[in-house]
């Protein structure tokens, strides 16, 4: 397979070596491509960045990558510290607009995904406001700033809100988020992966509860200066006894790719000690609601009409008859060897496949 452009390559912005930069050079070579060009986010963010003329660029993710991730946040940051996510959001910002200075300069090269719209996926305030506007589902959030432990529980409590979640409002991954709730008896209860230590809130794998407030509180003030965007506590369904969630992907405007996460607890991520389910289950419970998801999907995709992808959490609610959306990732295809559903233009190709068969499709145009 050939391009009809001799100057089109593609690129991708990532870590060299990483399973997310890999996992997409696979596919792109599956359909008889040239390997894609690799374009370290360590040179975007020191500004030495070259794009080839010619170049479509994919974005990929940051994260996992401790130098890039002191150049994000500054030189005394440590790599599970929770706190920094504004410093974090502004050097994302920075490293957009560099890579977009960059391509520009760069003769027919062009940004696969708008960094403006990439900004709002990484503010959970923003994007939870955007899918508002446009008349989707979500959970009630409070609005409004949030600057303290103390101005949370009077917002709380003004709103009539006892189970919430409370997350950073530019953090990935269940960093600092805290399901938060209040017992009829006066309890508190903050289930989250957040260690507090005395130097800090360190990211950890082990999942805990916070019960005294104090502790809660200390967690909450820490927070608050970076932004925070707290939510309705939707109670979802469940399988085999797990609370379940889904997280689909959609290319180019369309869905092509589910997944259920259950867990014990309230998060559901699988590097917390999630675990896939099983999505025949869920088809089957939801009967004819099952359409109503993949309708969602493709509502919240066309609120983000310049990113070719996106990864979009969706709540269930009891029962598997409504959907709610939790969350919009711009970074949220990393899925290895889940197939595209069957019904889907991507049946049978994993996330990165799905992306460069659009990529074919609306970019590059072949000939055999």
């Amino acid at each position: 397979m050939a391009l009809r452009g001799e100057r089109r390559v593609i690129a991708v912005v990532g870590h060299p070596g990483h399973r997310r930069v890999e996992l997409f050079a696979a596919a792109v070579r599956s359909f008889g491509l040239p390997e894609p060009t690799v374009l370290p986010w360590a040179e975007v963010l020191r500004g030495q960045v070259t794009v080839p003329a010619g170049a479509l660029v994919r974005v990929d993710s940051p994260g996992e990558d401790p130098a890039v991730d002191t150049l994000l946040r500054g030189p005394d940051c440590q790599p599970t510290r929770v706190e920094g996510s504004a410093v974090w959001y502004a050097g994302l910002l920075g490293g957009l607009a560099t890579l977009a200075a960059a391509v520009g300069q760069a003769p027919d090269a062009r940004l696969l995904a708008d960094p403006a719209e990439t900004a709002v996926m990484f503010d959970k305030r923003r994007t939870h406001a955007r899918l508002t506007a446009a008349g989707l589902p979500v959970p009630t959030a409070l609005g409004q700033p949030v600057g303290s432990w103390p101005e949370l529980r009077e917002l709380l409590a003004a709103a009539g809100l006892r189970r919430v979640f409370v997350k950073p409002a530019h953090a990935s991954s269940a960093s600092g988020v805290l399901a938060l709730e209040f017992g009829p008896d006066g309890r508190l209860r903050a289930t989250t992966s957040v260690e507090l230590t005395p130097t800090g809130l360190h990211n950890s794998l082990r999942v805990r509860s916070y019960t005294t407030e104090p502790e809660i509180a200390a967690v909450v003030d820490a927070l608050a200066p970076d932004g925070l965007h707290v939510e309705q506590w939707i109670p979802k369904a469940s399988q085999h006894g797990r609370s379940a969630d889904l997280r689909v992907v959609a290319v180019h405007g369309r869905v092509t790719h589910a997944v259920v996460r259950t867990g014990a607890g309230p998060l559901t991520n699988l590097h917390l000690g999630g675990a896939r389910g099983d999505l025949a289950l869920v088809r089957a419970a939801a009967g004819p609601h099952w359409a109503g998801l993949l309708e969602l999907g493709e509502r919240v995709a066309a609120c983000f009409p310049g990113s070719p992808m996106v990864g979009i959490d969706v709540l269930p609610g009891a029962g598997w008859r409504r959907w709610y959306v939790g969350e919009v990732n711009a970074f949220g295809d990393l899925l290895p060897k889940l197939p595209g559903l069957p019904e889907g233009p991507a049946a049978g190709l994993d996330t990165y496949g799905a992306q460069v068969q659009a990529l074919l499709g609306t970019e590059l145009g072949t000939e055999r």
